[in-house]
């Protein structure tokens, strides 16, 4: 015997009853079936919602709104049963339908709902699953019998939330003698108390109903069949990469759907554990899923971490003040109080060393426990024995579970490296005994990142992500994505996962949140009718709670630097080529690096002073060992580099800058660097990572370009206008080489800090005298380097080395990834 269980999003729909119905049909095969039905999906909702509305507003339009689904379920089902028992099964709903209007114009006349017609009219929907999946059975000539759970199910307590006894249930279901060969239909969520009443077994009951028959017909398995492949590490809808597990022992998942997984009803487990059924978490569309499956194991005493889960929506009442509260009598007499008022604490946090006490209870119990806690605690708080109870409302509670998993070596170093990411405030942590789980309860606000993260910690130690949003894709941004699709394998090889989620320009923009493929990411753009808001991208990046944010911004926009301390204030990295926020107003400069700093977040920016050199990291290495800039010279223009190079082979400036432009070499308006800003503002940043509060204006530049020279051409006009610089640099080139020297175009700092940019004459024992065809070099002269200074050199323009760096800086961030 094999019980299955199919929940509302299985049969939400006839072709799903159908997909059921084959599951059914593979089964019975191999032994004799039995099947437990939910409402079809939303359909229990609206059955609640109608009682409130025929209460508060007196019609009956949720009930309208059900029976037009149920004729959907009749109009598609016509024309897949015989015409006999279609008018059969169209009868008895209409049986159905008029019980649960009558219930409902009694409500409506009473203005409440009596306590035994709540659980009836909730319970339709079961019902008319049974109906439905019968009349399909008997179309395919399946013998099934039909188990009443009022008649044969003794429900004890609650009308709402009712237990089995499972003994006189037992005995009632064997006095049936159902045939071997029958499919045995039965409805979840409901039973029968003392009276013959039917009674319901709290909301998502039909998982307990399942796990009471498995054992009522000595089951060898339940199998409880859902819209997931089973139970995972986390919720797969808040940690897109949580891991299936494919083992779980009884105390394991109990604890699981104690603590907030809502795969299983939390009474279900204790049934089955008890009688010892092995329990299989199954996917209606995803049949080949193995699932996960819940029984013993001989491995259970290995420790092991099962999963990461919440409980929102809780209260927090904190009793502090005295010892006395520690005392076994005063804690007694408030849990017997709490008890007798049907109370069930989540979560009790004592300390008896200062005597506090902390209880974690659902938001919709907050009043009642609230004055239970007053009334019982008067005497203490009159006499000041403790203080006033405070209330800490906006909770949950995050729980960490496993088998005996505080076995585990670093288990609570990876748990607190989880919680320290988005630096969460901790406002109560408990151990339970029994090993099996570790609680945290903190703000409601902070839950979905800090799950992301002690998940990401625990699961993912040597698995790395980064989530990339790149606003850029000219000559640097389009190299970057073919660098990311090339390098994609090897990286996953590796461990590492960049998944890019948004693409953008200044005109649109598309994104996904489950990464964008790098095969096609050009047409999609193309087709994308989105346009481009840094501030809905902010938005989109924080309501999906990333791992790994980071920012990549290729483009030369001042307006997107400016935005850098809100993208950092939002929680992501940022990856910049961008040299405008590194050179633009000191207020601002110093504004990013407090911020990063405060939220222990990443500003990287390497391509902007030596494009695929590491100029940066280097000199931010010999600054913090303690050595002291005395000066620094460098060619800090590929561009300029290679124009030069040319000025010495006899080529004119203004062809030497047109073979620079094709290569690539130059800003996108070479006017940027031949005007000498660009190597200025390289000049500035390396000025200011020593420490020198400079602004752009105050660097001397040497143009290569005369004042009166006209700053608002077009390319064309641009190039016709350098031509008439073409004899004075021949000249220049000429007289520099009557001194054997060359020209070279040379950033300086001096050691107080004055900046020059300037067209030098160089010798050959100077180390910048052989730096030509599009090569960089650095030249830092320091207490540690003199009188031979340390020279880095290399290319320092083009696509490939630019977005190489960009790619270099994205990697780093690995560094503040967890598990790293």
């Amino acid at each position: 015997m094999r019980v299955l269980k199919f929940g509302g999003t299985s049969l939400s729909n006839v072709k799903k009853f159908f997909i059921v119905k084959n599951i059914i049909k593979e089964k019975i095969r191999n032994e004799q079936i039995s099947v437990v039905l939910s409402a079809p999906e939303k359909i229990t909702n609206y059955l609640v919602e109608s009682i409130q509305i025929a209460k508060i507003k007196k019609n009956l339009v949720q009930l309208h709104l059900i029976e037009s689904i149920i004729n959907k379920f009749l109009f598609e089902l016509k024309k897949k049963l015989s015409p006999k028992i279609f008018e059969e099964l169209k009868k008895e709903i209409e049986k159905e339908i008029i019980k649960l209007k009558t219930a409902l114009n009694t409500v409506s006349s009473l203005n409440q709902c009596p306590g035994y017609l709540t659980p009836i009219i909730i319970s339709r929907g079961e019902i008319f699953s049974i109906l439905i999946m019968n009349s399909i059975l008997k179309s395919e000539n399946y013998k099934v019998t039909v188990i009443d759970p009022v008649k044969t199910l003794i429900g004890i307590g609650d009308n709402l939330n009712a237990t089995i006894d499972i003994d006189k249930s037992k005995n009632k279901i064997k006095e049936l003698k159902i045939p071997k060969k029958n499919i045995i239909l039965m409805a979840g969520f409901i039973a029968g108390n003392k009276e013959k009443r039917l009674v319901a077994l709290g909301r998502n009951g039909s998982d307990y109903s399942a796990a009471i028959l498995s054992v009522c017909l000595e089951a060898k398995y339940c199998e409880i069949w859902t819209d997931v492949d089973g139970v995972f590490t986390a919720d797969p809808k808040i940690v897109q990469d949580a891991k299936l597990l494919k083992f779980l022992t009884y105390s394991e998942a109990m604890e699981l759907s104690n603590l907030g997984a809502t795969v299983l009803h939390p009474k279900t487990i204790s049934p089955l554990s008890k009688f010892n059924i092995p329990c299989i978490i199954k996917n209606t569309l995803n049949q080949n899923e193995e699932g996960t499956i819940i029984k013993n194991f001989s491995e259970e005493s290995i420790p092991s971490i099962k999963g990461v889960t919440s409980l929102n929506n809780i209260t927090m009442f904190s009793i502090s003040g005295s010892e006395k509260i520690a005392t076994y009598n005063l804690t007694r007499k408030i849990f017997s109080k709490i008890s007798q008022k049907k109370i069930s604490p989540i979560l009790i946090l004592q300390n008896y060393s200062n005597g506090n006490l902390d209880i974690c209870i659902s938001d919709n119990e907050l009043e009642k426990t609230f004055e239970i806690l007053k009334n019982e605690l008067s005497i203490e708080l009159k006499n000041t024995l403790i203080n006033p109870i405070k209330v800490i409302k906006n909770t949950a509670i995050i729980s960490i579970i496993g088998n005996k998993f505080q076995l585990k070596k670093n288990i609570y170093l990876n748990i607190f490296l989880g919680l320290q990411k988005n630096k969460v405030n901790i406002l109560a942590i408990s151990k339970n005994l029994s090993q099996n789980s570790i609680s945290i309860v903190i703000k409601k606000s902070d839950v979905i990142e800090t799950i992301q993260n002690i998940h990401h910690s625990l699961f993912n130690k040597n698995y790395k992500i980064i989530e990339v949003f790149l606003v850029g894709i000219g000559g640097v941004g389009n190299t970057l994505l073919n660098q990311l699709k090339k390098q994609q394998k090897i990286l996953q090889h590796k461990n590492i996962h960049i998944k890019l989620c948004s693409i953008s320009n200044s005109k649109k923009t598309i994104f996904n949140e489950k990464g964008i493929n790098l095969n096609n990411w050009v047409k999609e753009f193309q087709k994308s009718k989105s346009s481009f808001n840094l501030n809905n991208l902010l938005e989109k990046i924080k309501n999906n709670k990333f791992i790994n944010p980071v920012f990549i911004d290729c483009t030369s926009s001042e307006e997107i630097a400016k935005e850098y301390v809100n993208i950092l204030l939002h929680h992501v990295h940022i990856v910049a080529s961008n040299k405008k926020a590194n050179t633009c107003c000191n207020q601002l400069y110093q504004n990013i690096r407090l911020t990063a700093k405060k939220y222990d977040l990443k500003f990287l920016y390497e391509t902007n002073v030596g494009a695929g050199l590491p100029v940066i990291e280097n000199f931010q290495n010999l600054l913090n060992s303690g050595d002291k800039l005395i000066q620094f010279r460098g060619i800090l223009s590929g561009s300029l580099s290679f124009i030069f190079g040319k000025l010495e082979q006899g080529i004119s400036l203004s062809k030497a800058t047109i073979m620079a432009k094709e290569l690539g070499f130059t800003e996108p308006h070479p006017q940027d660097d031949l005007s000498g800003i660009d190597v200025a503002r390289k000049l500035l940043i390396l000025a200011r990572e020593v420490g020198h509060n400079l602004e752009l204006s105050d660097i001397e530049i040497e143009s290569l370009l005369p004042k009166n020279f006209n700053f608002n051409l077009n390319l064309n006009d641009f190039f016709i206008e350098l031509k008439k610089l073409d004899i004075l640099f021949f000249k220049r080139i000429f007289e520099a080489k009557k001194e054997n020297k060359i020209l070279r175009f040379v950033g300086i700092i001096e050691k107080n800090g004055k900046c020059k940019v300037k067209i030098q004459k160089i010798g050959k024992s100077d180390p910048l005298y052989s730096i030509k065809n599009g090569e960089n070099a650095l030249a830092f002269y320091t207490q540690y380097y003199q009188p031979n200074p340390l020279v880095l050199k290399g290319y320092g323009a083009g696509n490939n080395v630019t977005a190489a760096g960009v790619f270099s800086d994205l990697l780093r961030t690995l560094s503040y990834n967890l598990g790293t």
